[in-house]
């Protein structure tokens, strides 16, 4: 525990120094419906804790978690066939880093529009968002298998399945993890930009029903709730990949 906090002690002094800087900037300003102060959000937090833990935060978090989990198998199925067939790789590949070029609020509404203001039009701005890198950071670890190792384990007589799960799995497994990094926010940041632009429930939602009532305390607390979701979530991601890949950093 110690050792956690001296690693983490300078982050925490830039962020306690950036609050600091946020609440005089505020009390210069005086005006709450414009910037509120880091205070004012975590009281109103409190105030609206009912509605935001029991109903909006679920609600964000169903849509994050059913979207990560379709792009982790559309991501890992995409990476695996693209590095098993460079037919596949070069077929795919341009029309994985096209789908990144779409913009997210242009095509949300349609989602919208398509499938109504329940979960899915949400869960598929999640998944366009995540899918990518998750797809190209795998890719690449696959590809980082060294190729001297694959022609040893083939002269003992190695199948492709053992080549793959022996070396380009345990490869791939710190890339896997990154990945997994960067999509968790990136998933949670989308379930918001849906909930934005059409939904019924969810902390993006009730941040726009804020905004209209000019309660600008109120549009922080689901935006400072989703910031915490989300470092949670890469903290249990950090310490599975602890465990997991033991073997990272080594030569």
């Amino acid at each position: 525990m110690k050792g956690a906090c001296k690693q983490n002690l300078p982050a925490l002094i830039f962020l306690f120094a950036l609050l600091m800087l946020w609440q005089l900037g505020a009390m210069e300003v005086d005006a709450a419906y414009i910037l509120p102060s880091p205070t004012q959000i975590l009281a109103r937090l409190w105030e609206l804790r009912g509605p935001l833990f029991t109903v909006h935060l679920p609600a964000t978090m169903l849509v994050t978690g059913v979207g990560l989990a379709i792009s982790l198998v559309l991501g890992l199925g995409l990476a695996a066939v693209m590095d098993a067939s460079p037919f596949c790789q070069k077929a795919l590949y341009p029309v994985v880093v096209a789908s990144q070029t779409i913009p997210t609020t242009a095509i949300a509404p349609l989602f919208v529009l398509w499938f109504g203001y329940g979960i899915w039009s949400k869960v598929l701005v999640t998944v366009l968002i995540t899918f990518f890198p998750i797809t190209i950071t795998v890719y690449d670890g696959l590809r980082s298998a060294k190729t001297e190792m694959a022609e040893l384990l083939l002269t003992y007589g190695a199948t492709k399945r053992d080549l793959f799960l022996k070396i380009k799995v345990p490869c791939a497994l710190p890339y896997f993890f990154s990945a997994i990094k960067m999509a968790v926010p990136m998933s949670i940041i989308g379930a918001a930009i849906g909930e934005w632009l059409g939904a019924q429930s969810g902390l993006g939602y009730f941040s726009r029903r804020m905004m209209t009532q000019l309660d600008g305390a109120g549009v922080f607390a689901p935006i400072v709730l989703l910031s915490a979701a989300a470092m949670l979530a890469v903290a249990v991601v950090e310490l599975f990949e602890k465990k997991i890949v033991k073997w990272r950093g080594e030569s």
